[in-house]
């Protein structure tokens, strides 16, 4: 079957978008669809698509500025037939570690979407290619989903 994904992407320095191109080609790599957001708003996305938010922190623990628009449209929507996955990039080394992802999950809940697994937390202190720990998760997630 056919599926098809949106990649919401929260980036400051650009190690979440490398992330989000390298999950969006192992999804085309399967013969699914696959929009990736660099500026997400929920206008932009088709009704039927699984949802992955890739996101880092930023400063003491904020969203990153391009997905902060995007967080606070989730407030007060109903988001029941959204199916979505989180991956968070961030540094162990700062009490917010993943703050950005875990804030994303938060606001998915509370508006009653469906998160369908743990949130992948990369810590690029121990993976320094990060892309390469969200593929290694993704894929087998993907076989799944087929």
């Amino acid at each position: 079957m056919d599926r098809h994904f949106t990649l919401l992407v929260g980036s400051v320095l650009g190690a979440s978008e490398y992330v989000a191109d390298a999950i969006a080609n192992a999804i085309r790599e399967r013969g699914n669809k696959v929009n990736v957001l660099l500026e997400p708003d929920i206008n932009d996305i088709d009704e039927d698509s699984t949802w992955i938010i890739c996101t880092s922190t930023h400063g003491a623990g904020d969203l990153p500025e391009n997905i902060q628009p995007f967080a606070k449209q989730l407030e007060g929507e109903d988001l029941s037939d959204v199916e979505a996955f989180i991956i968070g990039l961030g540094d162990s080394s700062y009490d917010t570690f993943c703050y950005g992802a875990m804030t994303m999950e938060k606001l998915l809940k509370k508006a009653s979407a469906k998160v369908m697994a743990e949130p992948l937390l990369i810590d690029v202190l121990h993976h320094p290619i990060p892309e390469d720990k969200a593929v290694e998760w993704f894929e087998p997630i993907l076989d799944t989903l087929d």
